[in-house]
């Protein structure tokens, strides 16, 4: 029912070389303006005020995803984002997005494994409408048994139509496996079949008391509305709700990945082969050095972030030995970060002759690494892309929520350009010298089951 949850690399791929250009340093107070207070309960409220359209998003982020999940109750978290709409004691099952619906809105949610998020779209005056449901089930949720069991098999049907009849997905859920080995990331957002089976409707209960509190969530607040008279609304709504101690939460890191290991899936319905090399890379919350994530962010892009970098040139339009080919790095979570490279190769063409063109490109970054003119132009097109996003309406609300989700603050967003525009040569050779160069990997292999030439 609701949005894709973030275990699919395949849009990371066409998309991260950009992410945290859009996602983070689009967030900055001079680009929005966004102005913040704290509620005497602890939740956090962030507004951006943009007057072109009568028209406003409302987010609750909660500092809760599918990594928090007890042991042996993967899927909790998005299951519970499911039951999330099954009403109060004033709001009846599906009564929330039916009336956001009549007020000419549209409202939706989404789990990662990080957080999990809440928004309304509505005309401006409906924001107090919109802030007095969503208070409403942060304090009153209300799950009958009748009503769990339903959408028990309707989260088990998801899983089914987005991971188990999808070859990708599949490989990428093995994959994820084999890659981490101390960290949660290693399960599924979505949960695994048998444990998605055995949920109890007190695993939810239980899951809703410990984390769905003020003092674990954030209100962003972007569209036609005056800030001051938003954080009223939230003290009327938000602010009356109890504050709850939360757990504590282990900092669990991932140990050295030493040994390299190939992850192969075949499946008939695979169109195109592809692959995909999984190298550890510290994330920006967990990095000793905040600067080697900007790096890695200016890495990813001179490599192969777009149809000018080094893998595309080489391996599509010079070679063409790759109908796609790139790279992403992916470390914008609360945990570990990873940098990856991927190829497809084109039509008779063997996945072991594309997969050793890949890896000679990265072999030749290595010895003679980049220039200035690689890293002028990879910053200038990671900054132009913070830039746009000043003109989505909807877009500030999802892009500061996320960032202060997983551990930034305002401050961070607001510099996070200018970190980028700071990053030198110097920086990138080093960064690719520590992940790239590093011995451990994971490599993923997806193949059609009857194609017997494409890894000779």
């Amino acid at each position: 029912m609701r949005l894709p949850f973030r275990t699919n690399l395949s849009i990371a791929f066409a998309a991260t070389a950009l992410l945290w250009g859009m996602t983070l340093g689009s967030a900055q107070a001079e680009i929005y303006g966004a102005k913040q207070t704290t509620l005497d309960n602890g939740m956090q409220v962030v507004v951006v005020e943009n007057h072109r359209a009568p028209v406003v998003t409302h987010m609750v982020w909660y500092r809760v995803g599918a990594m928090d999940e007890p042991a042996g109750k993967s899927g909790i978290a998005h299951f519970l984002e499911h039951l999330m709409f099954k009403g109060t004691d004033t709001v009846g099952p599906g009564e929330f997005s039916a009336t956001v619906a009549r007020n000419g809105g549209q409202d939706n949610a989404f789990t990662s494994q990080d957080y999990t998020a809440y928004f309304q779209s509505v005309a401006s005056d409906r924001l107090e409408m919109v802030m007095k449901l969503e208070s409403d089930r942060m304090a009153h949720l209300k799950i009958a048994e009748d009503q769990f069991i339903p959408e028990k098999q309707v989260v088990l049907e998801e899983r089914s139509m987005r991971t188990d009849n999808d070859p990708g997905s599949i490989l990428q859920e093995q994959a994820s496996s084999a890659f981490y080995r101390n960290h949660p990331y290693a399960i599924p957002v979505i949960g695994w079949r048998h444990e998605i089976e055995g949920l109890q409707l007190q695993d939810a209960v239980n899951f809703y008391k410990t984390f769905y509190t003020p003092n674990n969530a954030i209100l962003v607040v972007s569209g036609d509305v005056e800030a001051e008279k938003v954080f009223d609304l939230a003290r009327k709504y938000y602010g009356t709700i109890p504050a709850r101690t939360l757990p504590d939460r282990p900092d669990l890191r991932e140990p050295p990945l030493l040994v390299s290991s190939r992850v192969t899936y075949r499946d008939d319905r695979v169109r195109q082969p592809s692959l995909s090399i999984r190298k550890q890379a510290p994330s920006w919350t967990q990095a000793d050095n905040k600067a080697d994530s900007y790096a890695l962010e200016v890495l990813s892009q001179i490599l192969g972030g777009n149809s000018t970098s080094r893998l595309y040139r080489s391996l599509v339009i010079d070679q063409g030995i790759a109908v796609s080919t790139g790279s992403w790095y992916d470390g914008d979570g609360r945990g570990p970060g990873m940098m990856g490279l991927y190829v497809s190769p084109a039509q008779g063409v063997s996945l072991d002759k594309a997969e050793a063109a890949l890896r000679a490109e990265v072999a030749v970054l290595l010895k003679d690494g980049v220039t200035q003119d690689e890293v002028t132009r990879a910053i200038t097109r990671i900054q132009d892309s913070a830039a746009t996003a000043r003109d989505s309406l909807s877009g500030p609300a999802m892009n500061i929520g996320r960032a202060l989700a997983v551990g930034f603050n305002l401050d961070d967003v607001e510099t996070w350009p200018d970190k980028i525009g700071q990053v030198t040569v110097d920086q990138v050779n080093t960064v690719a010298q520590r992940v790239l160069a590093a011995p451990g990997e994971v490599v993923n292999i997806l193949l059609p089951k009857s194609d017997t030439e494409a890894t000779q």
